[in-house]
């Protein structure tokens, strides 16, 4: 009976290690399906990474020259470490033979996915989620130039409506979307877009423009009623200066 109920801890065991490391199975929780989605890529890039943002997803393309694996992660509350539920992996040869998830490794662990594409100079391109209008992503590679290309009708022109970061960036408009690109090789740990509709910006000026309005109407009446309070006093003789010549020269009354 022990030895039944110590092979039953044992199996017990090797479930839970293998949900929790998907090295020895393969993709594990990412299933074949996902990794084969079809997707189109825009290979020609002209930057080490690149990311086509969308509303609700993302396209990133790395230019990996010969590095064995990539590994990334999102970032969660606490500063806790996510793996990235990527899909539609695919590995383009420099002579344009493209390969899909069939040669492509991709490990799942706790806290990242582990992508690793054939051996080789290529570029690796997966999908992922995302929401919201701020596009934050860890800076995977070192010392590498970037690309953003935000949604169509985004921008980042307006410092109080958006923000981008690191600095040292150019931005430029293609097929009416905005490329944000890093030239020079970027150090830090992480680049991150905060973007805006376009029209938001006339919505802003006008909020703007009428706050400034009621802010000025509302100086012009309070000036408005200091005058008239004052105009008051001066009917009460309130505001009148008291001399000595109002007293006859001698002291005020109750001093003499």
């Amino acid at each position: 009976m022990n030895r039944r109920l110590a092979l039953a801890f044992g199996l017990l065991a090797v479930l839970a290690v293998s949900a929790g490391c998907t090295s020895i199975f393969g993709s594990g929780s990412i299933s074949d399906e996902r990794l084969g989605k079809e997707a189109t890529y825009d290979w020609n890039t002209e930057q080490n990474v690149t990311y086509n943002v969308s509303s609700d997803q993302y396209q990133a393309i790395y230019e990996m020259d010969g590095k064995t694996t990539l590994e990334i992660h999102q970032e969660e509350s606490f500063g806790e470490h996510a793996p990235i539920e990527i899909s539609a992996v695919q590995f383009k040869y420099p002579n344009g033979t493209v390969v899909g998830h069939e040669a492509i490794r991709v490990k799942k662990t706790k806290e990242q996915t582990i992508i690793t594409p054939p051996q080789g100079k290529g570029q690796l391109a997966y999908t992922a989620p995302r929401q919201g209008k701020t596009f934050y992503v860890p800076t995977y590679l070192n010392d590498q130039t970037y690309e953003v290309i935000i949604p169509r009708g985004m921008r980042v022109d307006m410092f109080l409506l958006s923000d981008v970061r690191p600095g040292g960036y150019t931005t430029e408009t293609q097929d009416g979307r905005v490329h944000v690109t890093w030239d020079e090789p970027v150090s830090q740990d992480s680049i991150s877009v905060r973007y805006y509709l376009g029209r938001d910006k006339f919505i802003f000026g006008g909020v703007v423009g009428v706050a400034l309005v009621v802010g000025l109407i509302g100086l012009a009446y309070f000036r408005l009623q200091i005058r008239e309070l004052e105009r008051k006093r001066e009917e009460m003789g309130l505001n009148r200066d008291i001399t000595d010549d109002d007293f006859g020269g001698g002291p005020p009354p109750g001093m003499r």
